[in-house]
């Protein structure tokens, strides 16, 4: 049975990260993070770097486990599950869109996409029939053939955000999305996930530049020496 429709899309309550330095320490890089995010929701979240937005990230789309405190995801507490269900919750609910694109050069566009369905038993027609849908979604069905190391950067961008999408993702996250990105494709791939939002997704975008052309409604929070705040 689904959850009910407003439970939200993920719900954090004093959530904490640490990790063994070099030297032996335990440096704790998320102090406490409470989060209430709604399905649907656009949210925004700055800070400098070494701040703890990655780190934020990562446990948010399901990549790291917390150290302590409450993490709800679509209802279901996650906070002490074993790494195996884990990942297979964040192959079927999480999509993510790298900063680095982490796309596969020698590969075409299309075939970058298919591997979104990799370890989902998708049949590998659908699976490509939903690889070309999403591609055309993001405006690159004409590009399906290209090897990805012969794409601009912003055509591997949307590339990266069609593999994340084309088994739709109860959350997508993106890592600092335009960090490498000139500014007018920027100002587009802000377009496309406002578009992607407006169809329903829920968004979390994480970011040490101020989102400025961000929806007005959405949710902006700026994540500083390990705690989240409005």
């Amino acid at each position: 049975m689904p959850p009910p429709a407003d439970t939200p899309a993920l719900s954090m309550q004093g959530v904490k990260k640490r990790f063994r330095a070099a030297d032996g320490r335990d440096v704790e890089i998320l102090r406490g993070i409470d989060l209430s995010l709604p399905r649907g929701a656009y949210a925004v979240v700055t800070g400098p770097s070494g701040s703890g937005k990655t780190t934020f990230l990562m446990v948010a789309g399901l990549l790291l486990p917390p150290d302590a405190g409450t993490f709800l995801f679509d209802g279901r507490d996650v906070s002490t599950l074993p790494d195996r269900d884990r990942t297979a919750l964040r192959k079927t609910a999480v999509g993510t869109v790298f900063q680095k694109f982490c796309l596969v050069p020698g590969r075409s566009a299309l075939a970058n996409v298919e591997l979104r369905f990799r370890y989902l038993g998708t049949p590998a027609a659908e699976a490509r029939r939903k690889s070309l849908a999403a591609l055309d979604r993001v405006g690159l069905a004409h590009k399906a053939r290209q090897p990805a190391h012969l794409l601009s950067a912003g055509e591997m961008q949307r590339v990266a955000i069609a593999r994340a999408i084309a088994h739709p993702p109860t959350l997508l996250l993106a890592d600092e999305p335009t960090g490498n990105l000139d500014p007018d494709t920027a100002a587009r791939t802000m377009d496309l996930f406002a578009d992607l939002n407006r169809a329903g997704t829920t968004l979390l975008l994480v970011t040490h530049h101020p989102a400025w052309n961000a929806p007005s409604s959405a949710l902006r929070l700026t994540l500083r020496d390990g705690t989240l705040s409005p």
